[in-house]
């Protein structure tokens, strides 16, 4: 990854000099981190991804030549950055976009106003193996997509092998509920909930718990 042990390698992917710059400075001004490279469109993204291996790309969603959904995309499906894990920056008025890159493989995602203090623990956070899914936030996207008169759904070919429990839990991971708030509201342990959401994971080939998010979605287990 970034080439230096127990260092977090990131690649900024943004077409603005600004937005550039002070993600730089923040990540460099870090312990732990460095900034590995940066990108000021998709393909550029895409390319510089490839070479640098980065544990995390900060993408931004609208840039020229390809988009930050596409190249999130190409990123995740690339066995090579295996280990690559994809954050995407942007407002709310981008909710449709959020969503297409949560389907395309995206880790999580947060608003451009988010304190440089929480993009640092998010940062940390996607690049230990969890998924950043701001429940206020994914319960708003979710539940945009669920009262769309054109929604189909696909449920997931493996579903059928969740226990009643673990699709009751899917659902609830798909609403954007932490492990604890699972927890408080099937009266579980927050042990037993990770447990659960650990178990439909694997069952259901999920990259991370932003894929279930999706999963849920598309498979019709979560409820408005």
């Amino acid at each position: 990854m970034s080439g230096v042990a127990d260092e977090i390698g990131v690649l900024i992917a943004d077409d603005q000099d600004l937005v550039r710059i002070g993600l730089r400075s923040l990540v460099d001004a870090e312990d732990g981190m460095r900034v590995v490279g940066e990108a000021v469109d998709g393909l550029d993204v895409v390319a510089r991804a490839a070479a640098a291996a980065p544990d995390i790309v900060l993408m931004d969603v609208r840039m020229p030549g390809i988009d930050g959904i596409e190249a999130t995309r190409r990123i995740v499906a690339d066995p090579a950055l295996e280990g690559t894990r994809v954050i995407v920056l942007t407002t709310f008025e981008l909710d449709e976009y959020v969503f297409d890159a949560l389907r395309c493989g995206a880790s999580g995602f947060l608003t451009k106003d988010t304190k440089p203090a929480e993009l640092l623990r998010a940062i940390r956070l996607v690049a230990a193996g969890e998924a950043l899914l701001s429940p206020s936030v994914t319960r708003r996207v979710v539940r945009e997509f669920s009262a769309r008169p054109s929604r189909t759904l696909k449920p997931h070919p493996q579903l059928g092998a969740l226990t009643e429990r673990e699709r009751e839990i899917v659902g609830l991971v798909g609403e954007g509920l932490s492990n604890e708030e699972i927890a408080g509201r099937l009266v579980v342990s927050p042990a037993t909930a990770r447990t659960h959401v650990s178990r439909a994971m694997i069952k259901l080939g999920a990259r991370d718990r932003a894929q279930l998010v999706v999963f849920a979605y598309q498979s019709g287990l979560v409820e408005f």
